[in-house]
């Protein structure tokens, strides 16, 4: 056994029956900010390698995963001391990364508790589940992928407006997130699928790679954008099959080259 797990937080597309802000948006501006189609794209690669992957089905405006509970303000939870613009992109999105409005009145504390209770909460226990359950199987150290996509330029809420983007981005902190070794690694195999690969740029990580990444308590956590042009109409959100399928497949034997070079790093053991 390999102690290596993939998790996929933003691709889900459902919305629970409470969050009725998100009611009635046509499909463009519902589907901005989802990493759509990720988890159907590394589908395959996972079912064949038998990699543990925890994956969510909740719309990432519902509750972002990658954020922290306390990344929220005035403008999407009543009753944050955060001022309003502190976390338009928070744990509750308030606008779009195109400006678009997503919440028009912020939500009761209560709300907040519960959506943080039903739905960030259970994915986050996943996760420390899943380092603890190859610990206890004796690895000292336990390899995360943290899987997602961006768009193939900055819009004016990224750092990086206007600047197109590589094909494939990886995130480790820099520095924090992972063993060197392993983010190598990671680096090595996309780029082997000749892949455009940049490092920490426009992204370092978000709240996932900084929770979980801990590599000098044996937890290695890396963060892999993938640009939406590679596979879909980013106007109408719609997949590309001819781009997708041979994406697919790419990405399975990149996985496979990660899931294989792990038992190569130092410090390995079980």
């Amino acid at each position: 056994m390999t102690p290596f797990f993939i998790s996929i937080p933003h691709s889900g597309e459902e919305i629970p029956q409470e969050v009725t802000w998100l009611k009635g948006l046509d499909e463009a501006h519902l589907m901005r900010d989802v990493d759509r189609f990720v988890d159907r794209l590394y589908k395959t690669a996972i079912d064949d390698l038998k990699l543990p992957a925890i994956v969510t089905k909740w719309h990432r405006y519902v509750i972002d995963l990658n954020r922290k509970p306390d990344e929220v303000d005035c403008d999407s939870v009543q009753g944050s001391t955060n001022p309003s613009g502190t976390h338009p992109k928070g744990l509750h999105w308030s606008v779009t990364t195109f400006g678009e409005k997503l919440i028009s009145e912020p939500m009761s504390m209560e709300l907040h508790q519960k959506l943080v209770k039903d739905y960030y909460q259970p994915f986050h226990d996943s996760l420390k589940q899943k380092f603890d359950e190859f610990k206890a199987q004796g690895f000292s150290h336990v390899f995360q992928l943290d899987a997602h996509s961006m768009p193939s330029e900055g819009t004016r809420l990224h750092k990086d407006y206007g600047e197109k983007r590589a094909e494939v981005v990886i995130s480790d902190g820099p520095d924090k997130s992972c063993m060197p070794e392993y983010r190598d690694l990671v680096v090595s195999a996309y780029k082997n699928q000749g892949f455009e690969v940049r490092l920490n740029w426009p992204y370092i990580g978000g709240g996932i790679t900084q929770t979980y990444g801990h590599p000098e308590l044996g937890q290695n956590t890396i963060q892999v954008e993938l640009n939406r042009k590679l596979y879909m109409n980013e106007e109408t959100k719609a997949i590309i099959p001819e781009r997708a399928d041979p994406l697919s497949e790419a990405l399975g034997r990149a996985l496979k080259e990660i899931k294989s070079g792990i038992s190569q790093l130092p410090g390995v053991s079980d």
